[in-house]
């Protein structure tokens, strides 16, 4: 029957995709595990989308950008504090250390970049009730802005950032012939620790209070006290504070992945997970990227190409929305309850 299976299917232009079942269940746990740690980071970025949708029903196509400008903010903090291709030989301490003043930056970098587009590009759209497409526009001109903006000092002709190795991922245990690092559990652990802390202070804090009431009745919310202006500028900021974070884990995973137009595509990624958990649920977010993760590795070693991994991931997504068009979770951010 695997025979059968891994038989390969001809295209019209005479190219082959090939159906390998037998290299899917030989690399079943390995692609899982991938899977999780890149969904983890996919996720994290998710929840700027599904944030900012929940509040204000648009979509921030600049917050890829919100993301890259973290990933540049730590890639520029530990050059600076001496990391390059190799790993360091220092000692654990200083590593944590390290990495914890990398995180910090990165985090910052985020919420500031989150911040000023929400004040420079949202803020006089909305005073003069603007239509969507006007957002929509100004979204897309401001992530190319931002790109250009980081080209000019940072690239300076060249297409990425050297690389920068934090550590050499250390093996921890074996699950079915399958080496788990210390580098795939801190950044799971730390991702779903980031998205449940998010989900506490959204549910049970006063501030998290204020952002679903605007997210259900805005106006209703402005009655009662809430200040709308306020509530849509943390949201940005929370936004970008897990985009920053989701920069650090995205570094360690791809020492020279750091490009000033790389966070299109991982934007992109990102979106779709919102979208197939249930944009406008923080849960969702975290579920819909670690989905995404780990379908896209499984597409990419039963296909017997990486460049598949993306297609896969978004035909699933397709086909979630077709059965149910409000993503796997569904409940918006105004409804959610405590």
């Amino acid at each position: 029957m695997l025979d059968l299976l891994a038989q390969s299917v001809v295209h019209a232009d005479n190219s082959w995709i090939n159906f390998d079942v037998n290299a899917l269940f030989q690399n079943f746990w390995s692609a899982t595990f991938d899977g999780l740690t890149f969904g983890a980071v996919y996720g994290l970025i998710a929840v700027g989308y599904t944030l900012v949708y929940g509040v204000l029903s648009l979509i921030n196509f600049a917050h890829s950008e919100v993301f890259i400008v973290g990933a540049y903010g730590v890639v520029v903090t530990l050059t600076t504090l001496g990391f390059g291709p190799s790993a360091p030989t220092i000692g654990p301490a200083e590593i944590i250390m390290d990495l914890l003043l990398a995180l910090i930056v990165g985090m910052l970098a985020s919420a500031v970049t989150a911040f000023l587009v929400e004040r420079v590009a949202y803020r006089p759209l909305r005073k003069r009730n603007a239509p969507r497409l006007a957002f929509l526009i100004t979204a897309i001109g401001v992530s190319f802005a931002i790109q250009y903006i980081i080209f000019l000092p940072f690239v300076g002709g060249a297409n990425a950032q050297p690389a920068v190795t934090m550590f050499i991922p250390d093996p921890v245990f074996d699950v079915f012939g399958t080496i788990i690092t210390n580098q795939q559990i801190i950044i799971v652990v730390a991702a779903i620790l980031l998205m449940v802390g998010t989900d506490i202070f959204i549910r049970r804090s006063r501030t998290g209070r204020g952002i679903r009431a605007v997210a259900q009745d805005p106006d209703t919310a402005t009655l009662m006290g809430v200040s709308k202006e306020r509530t849509i500028v943390i949201t940005f900021i929370i936004g970008g504070l897990l985009a920053g974070a989701a920069a650090l884990f995205y570094v360690m995973l791809v020492p020279s992945g750091v490009i000033y137009n790389g966070g299109f595509i991982l934007g992109v990624k990102a979106f779709a997970a919102a979208v197939l958990g249930g944009i406008g649920n923080v849960r969702g977010a975290l579920l819909g990227g670690i989905l995404l993760g780990i379908v896209g590795n499984y597409g990419q070693i039963l296909l017997g190409d990486a460049q598949w991994a993306d297609v896969v991931a978004f035909v699933i997504l397709v086909l979630v929305l077709l059965v149910r068009p409000t993503g796997i979770l569904g409940t918006t951010l105004g409804r959610s309850k405590a």
